[in-house]
This record gives C-alpha cells, sequence and structure tokens, in this order.
C-alpha cells in the first residue's frame, strides 16, 4: 500500500500548486478513494500533447487507487471559456460539441483506465436547470470577485468588452464539482480562478471543499507560446507515428527536459542520469529518441515507435527526401509569387507571417539549399522541392 508521502511524491511530481495541501493530506488519510475531477470542453476533434499534461496526472491518481470523473463540457463549451483570452471567444455549436466529444471518448482511454473512470457531461444537469435556478447560483458569487480575474480584470481596464454570458462560465464550473461531489479538481494554471469557484460554490452548497491541483502549461513545438492547434504548434495523440516522432525530434534540446518532466513516465532519478549522460559527452539526440519513443508507443504501440524511429534516421539523419511527399501545382501568373506565398499555398506553413518567420530562423529549403529571402519571387516554370523544418516537404510545379 502506498503510503501517504509517497503518494504525495507522485501527485506532486509535475504540478505548479496544490491549495491546499494540507487538506489533500487530510484526504488522503482517510484511505477512501477520492473522486477526481477534470474537465475538458470539447472545442477542437483531436486531443494534443497539452491536453495529455492533465490527463497523465489523472492516470497517476489512478495507479494510487482513486476515481477518476473525466467532464465533457458540452455545456461549457456552448458558453466558451474565456480564460486568458483577450477578447469574447465565440461558443460552438451543439453539433459541433457532440463531434468532437466523440472522438475525445475515443482518445482518452490510450491512457486512463476505464474501470476507473467516470465519464460525465455537464450538460446532463445544467440542461435541468431553469432560470430560477442560475439566478441562484449566479447570487453565489459578486462582479467585484469575477473582475478579479487577470483577464477580466486586465479586458475591464482597457474597456474591452466582457459578455455577461462569460461570467457564466466559472459558475458553471464550480457547479460542476458541486454535482460531482469532487475531492480534488486539476486544471492547467489558467485555471486557477475557475478551479477556486468550484471550492466556493461546493461550501456554498454545504459540502467540503475540493482541493486544486494546477499543473503547468505545455509549450508548443516553437517553444514560447501555449501548444495549440491554431497556433499549429501541437502534436496530436492521434496524428500518424512518423508525424508524432518527427515533431517531438524538433524540439529545441532545452525544451526537451520540460517535455520529459511533464510526459514521461520515467522516474525523476532516471531522467536526472540523461541530463548526467548529456553533460558528459552523450549526443542529446539519441537522449530525444528515447523521449519520442516512449510517447510514441504509448500513443500507437512499441513495434510504431521502432518504426518511426528508422523513419527518422532514414528521412533527416541520412539527408534523404522521403518519397512519398505530395506533389503540388501552383498558378503564379505572368509576374510569379513571393516564396512566402508558395509555401502557404503549398500548406507548409500556416500564414505567410510564419513563412517569413521560418525564412528567418532558416528552416527553408529549396532543393536543399537554405533561403534566406522569404520575399524572392518564384516565377512559371519553377520545379524543386521544399522544406520547411525538419519535417514538411513538398514537390513544386509553378504554371502561369
Amino acid at each position: 500500500m502506498t503510503s501517504i508521502e509517497e503518494s504525495l511524491e507522485i501527485i506532486s511530481r509535475g504540478t505548479d500548486e496544490i491549495l491546499i495541501l494540507d487538506e489533500l493530506k487530510k484526504k488522503l488519510a482517510t484511505g477512501k478513494p477520492l473522486r477526481i475531477k477534470a474537465g475538458f470542453d470539447p472545442t477542437a476533434p483531436d486531443l494534443h500533447l497539452g491536453h495529455t499534461v492533465l490527463i497523465n496526472k489523472l492516470r497517476q491518481f489512478q495507479i494510487l487507487g482513486h476515481q477518476v470523473l473525466f467532464l465533457i463540457g458540452d455545456f461549457t463549451g456552448m458558453i466558451g471559456d474565456p480564460s486568458g483570452k483577450s477578447a469574447t471567444r465565440p461558443p460552438l455549436s451543439r453539433d459541433e460539441i457532440v463531434a468532437n466529444a466523440e472522438t475525445y471518448q475515443q482518445q482518452i482511454f490510450k491512457i486512463l483506465d476505464p474501470d476507473l473512470t467516470q465519464i460525465e457531461f455537464n450538460s446532463n444537469w445544467m440542461n435541468d436547470m431553469n432560470a430560477a435556478d442560475m439566478v441562484r447560483l449566479a447570487s453565489n458569487y459578486t462582479v467585484a470577485r469575477m473582475l478579479e480575474r487577470d483577464d477580466f480584470n486586465k479586458r475591464y481596464a482597457t474597456n474591452q468588452s466582457i459578455a455577461i454570458h462569460e461570467f457564466l462560465y466559472p459558475l458553471v464550473q464550480g457547479y460542476d464539482s458541486v454535482a460531482l461531489r469532487a475531492d480534488v479538481e486539476l486544471g492547467g494554471t489558467d485555471q486557477k480562478f475557475n478551479l477556486l469557484v468550484g471550492r466556493q460554490l461546493q461550501e456554498a452548497h454545504g459540502q467540503p471543499p475540493q482541493v486544486v491541483l494546477t499543473v503547468p502549461i505545455l509549450e508548443g513545438l516553437d517553444g514560447v507560446q501555449k501548444m495549440s492547434k491554431s497556433l499549429g504548434n501541437y502534436i496530436g495523440i492521434d496524428e500518424p507515428a512518423t508525424e508524432m516522432f518527427g515533431k517531438v525530434m524538433s524540439i529545441s534540446d532545452d525544451m526537451m527536459w520540460r517535455y520529459f518532466e511533464l510526459l514521461s513516465f520515467r522516474s525523476t532519478e532516471e531522467i536526472d542520469s540523461f541530463k548526467r549522460d548529456i553533460e558528459q559527452g552523450s549526443n542529446p539526440r539519441d537522449i530525444k529518441f528515447l523521449l519520442a519513443h516512449e510517447i510514441i508507443a504509448r500513443f500507437h504501440d512499441e513495434q510504431a515507435a521502432k518504426n518511426a524511429q528508422a523513419d527518422f534516421v532514414n528521412r533527416f539523419s541520412k539527408n534523404e527526401i522521403p518519397e512519398d511527399i505530395a506533389e503540388v501545382d501552383i498558378h503564379v501568373g505572368t509576374e510569379g509569387l513571393p516564396l512566402a506565398n508558395i509555401l502557404k499555398q503549398a500548406e507548409l506553413v500556416g500564414s505567410t507571417s510564419d513563412a517569413h518567420r521560418m525564412v528567418k530562423q532558416g528552416a527553408v529549403k529549396i532543393d536543399g539549399e537554405k533561403i534566406s529571402d522569404s520575399r524572392q519571387t518564384m516565377l512559371a516554370g519553377f520545379e524543386g522541392v521544399l522544406q520547411v523544418g525538419k519535417r514538411k516537404f513538398a514537390k513544386i510545379r509553378l504554371n502561369n
């Protein structure tokens, strides 16, 4: 049986805050399985590694014998979570919510134990609330307290609009904890305010307040911004193994340790030994291979991870251009088009701004030669291979 100290060591790894630690110790001391809640709004059809930081933590609680409440926010998703947003976020349609929620249910069991996971939808109780119920719920919180939240405060101070329905989001998320009688709720650091609302609402309903545990936000492939599908800096857990492997290998050597801390199931001692190996001269690439292999094996299987590594070595370590790259015909007219526009039309970048940035970083090549001017004009008649970063290739033919 795992002691309280051992449990806390496992739970604390990779966390940002535990509020309140003494309360968590008391809950663990009862010896009863705790109800561990985490909510996910199905705002996109697929989960990425950024989501799995939280899901991995849920899995650790399961290993310790606790019950996970995986809440799909099909009701809150139609409000739109304003956390960290500088403008009102447009709500999703019911059809979008349902479709995305379906993929979440298919994907989470790549990590979680189905026998210790209870999937809930907050529409199950929120759809039964009438206007009077919502007014009573809203009476538990003040506008002044809402404006203490960082994103609301900044928008209010700069005269940016805050829609009334946005105040409902933290209230509904907090009420979810009441409905589920959560003992612990997990969320990203950007969710701290919402999680604390849950504590207050539980107390208002005569329940013991939940412990709040926040985990860091995982940076994306750029090493700067939060991993996000909309930013194109993500690794989707349902992507092909070779694509996932290449993306993991593209992160910086420094960022590799962040990914080890938040995504790997290896012990802290083992990761520390990898750091010592590099200090003593080991190639960081070989350590990154271990990280990529672990992640791909988790979401695919062991053989897929081996094949993906072999494919990576063939493509990039041996400087081979893959044989199965896309062939793209682009109309450029008689005056041609700037390289940045070509890269965008070939879907090698998300925008011309991305193209300018990638060229500036030295990440764009034409037929293996690095390009330094993203504004150079490409004329009709050109045929060649464009490469962006280590993973993206396209055979381009320009015509007028």
